[in-house]
């Protein structure tokens, strides 16, 4: 009989908020065996923490079937968080934590896999974490064109 193993993903993403809060962006990279998969949106109005959460969230959404998946992020709050914080805070009901929403949504996107987050030092050459950062910063951009066009209207 064979064992089936479960696809190994790198999932890099970064989120941007011009303002915090402002509009901003999310980004993100998945990666298997070579091929790439990259994914992007944002909001009118938000922080770059929620921002650096939703860019995971929505990779992990992208996931067909249970992976080992390794979060690789320049958001000290996202790795620490996901690899320290969050039994504690699940214990205390998320009592006094922000963005509770999203970490709802982190924690049922991330209920099929078994999951490690690693921290990359931001704007230090990293190719994939630079990509996801342009890309953020570019949905961040766009969210800020759309809001400004329609207040002018």
């Amino acid at each position: 009989m064979q064992k089936h193993t479960r696809k190994r993903i790198t999932l890099y993403s970064d989120g941007s908020s011009l303002g915090n809060p402002g509009p901003g962006g999310y980004a993100g990279i998945l990666e298997y065996q070579g091929h790439r998969k990259s994914y992007k949106g944002g909001e009118a109005m938000t922080t770059n923490n929620r921002m650096e959460l939703k860019g995971v969230i929505e990779g992990l959404r992208l996931l067909k079937e249970p992976c080992d998946v390794e979060i690789v992020s320049d958001s000290t709050y996202v790795v620490k968080a996901i690899n320290e914080w969050l039994p504690g805070w699940i214990a205390k009901d998320f009592k006094k934590v922000k963005n509770v929403d999203l970490w709802r949504e982190y924690l049922e996107a991330a209920k099929p896999h078994r999951i490690r987050a690693t921290w990359v030092r931001g704007h230090d050459g990293h190719p994939e974490n630079e990509a996801c950062d342009r890309m953020a910063k570019e949905e961040a951009e766009r969210y800020k064109r759309i809001t400004h066009e329609e207040h002018r209207e």
